[in-house]
């Protein structure tokens, strides 16, 4: 562990198997991931603000939730606006939060951040995660605990950007998905469609460089290739997002987890070298 006087608050590093990565202290980033010398994923510099929400866990939800506004339980709630030329809440609660170290090995650590009731979400949550380096990659473990006297709403992401050996115009990639949901300027689910016959018909490629794998709960995946980020940063990598429900869950309530007092989910993704 290093110091905190940044941005990002303390930085982990872990190494095993050949690999190694940095997390760092607030919002439990993945700032980097490293195969030998290679980079796998795009992070950002320690003495730095993340951007893009590189790396990021999204709890208690990811992705939008359109004007901020849900209902759950037959209660109304109004989210804080941060995505503010959308008019639409986004990508959780605990990005910004300071996360407190657990357990530290050389090839593990393991974070924790009990969400407080605020104005919104009005609800106890405890989460953690783990991330695991081995001769197989990165194995992140995600867990949430609703210790509270009612239940709430509950949805998780992670927001890894991954470098292409080359640029990103000529990578490929292979994503096992039948339909894509079509979203509108807002980045709001329109509607459901196939990918038959699409530009988004990606069951083909042959997998190469790294394998993302997720678990039966991680039902939904995004692509996000940064078109919209600041000068630099647009189309240097690709975000692939493992994600328990679809964008705008919160309203919709597909896929949406009821946590109930007492009750907790575990969820698991990773990295591998194809």
């Amino acid at each position: 562990m290093t110091s905190n006087d940044r941005p990002s608050g303390a930085q982990y590093r872990i190494a095993a198997g050949g690999w190694s990565a940095i997390v760092t202290e607030v919002g439990a980033a993945l700032r980097e991931l490293h195969h030998g010398s290679r980079a796998v994923v795009d992070g950002f510099p320690e003495h730095r603000m993340c951007t893009g929400y590189r790396g990021l866990p999204l709890l208690p939800w990811p992705n939008r939730i359109e004007d901020g506004r849900y209902s759950f339980d037959r209660v109304d709630h109004q989210l804080p606006i941060n995505r503010v030329s959308e008019g639409n809440a986004i990508h959780g609660l605990t990005c910004w939060e300071r996360w407190r170290i657990g357990r530290e090995d050389p090839g593990r650590v393991a974070l924790s951040l009990d969400l407080l009731p605020r104005p919104g979400y009005p609800f106890s949550l405890s989460v953690a995660i783990d991330y695991a380096l081995s001769d197989n990659g990165l194995s992140v473990t995600m867990r949430a605990r609703n210790p509270g006297s009612v239940p709430l709403p509950f949805g998780a992401g992670h927001h890894p950007y991954f470098l292409p050996r080359a640029t990103l115009e000529s990578a490929r990639v292979r994503v096992p998905a039948s339909l894509y949901i079509a979203l509108d300027g807002r980045g709001l689910p329109v509607a459901d469609r196939a990918v038959d016959g699409s530009a988004l018909d990606l069951r083909r490629a042959d997998p190469v460089g790294a394998l993302v794998w997720m678990d039966e709960r991680f039902g939904w995946l995004q692509l996000y290739s940064g078109d919209n980020l600041p000068i630099g940063e647009r189309r240097r990598s690709l975000a692939i997002e493992p994600m328990t429900c679809p964008p705008n869950a919160f309203r919709s309530g597909r896929d949406l987890i009821a946590l109930q007092p007492g009750g907790e989910v575990t969820l698991r993704w990773g990295v591998s070298i194809a």
